[in-house]
């Protein structure tokens, strides 16, 4: 169809351009594609999906993400953990029957859940 389209990257707004794109750098295990200045591309998220992509941008965040991402590991504490050594902070687990997630914040406070890869 012609009038469909496909998400080419998802893009995360940052300040410290360098600090945010080395900690999902590292622990998403993606290479950066692409710079130019204030941006930066990373490789695709999945074989298919779209890039994960970073804007740095002057201002601070203030609120919660309207759109985050939902991370699967194999072993859900263990990733949590390199996570918080890399920067990241662990701010709420949730649980409903079936499934249980933890949300966390990169440096610089942008959400995102990690779950049992399912």
């Amino acid at each position: 169809m012609t009038d469909t389209a496909v998400v080419g990257s998802v893009m995360i707004d940052c300040n410290d351009l360098e600090k945010v794109v080395g900690f999902w750098k590292e622990i998403l295990a993606l290479e950066e594609k692409m710079r130019f200045p204030g941006y930066v591309f990373l490789g695709r998220v999945s074989p298919k999906g779209p890039r994960l992509a970073f804007q740095q941008v002057p201002e601070p965040k203030t609120v919660k993400n309207r759109v985050h991402l939902d991370l699967g590991a194999a072993d859900p504490e263990t990733f949590i953990a390199r996570a918080i050594s890399l920067g990241a902070v662990r701010l709420a687990d949730h649980e409903m029957p079936g499934i249980h997630w933890t949300v966390m914040a990169d440096p610089e406070g942008n959400e995102f859940c990690v779950a049992a890869q399912g």
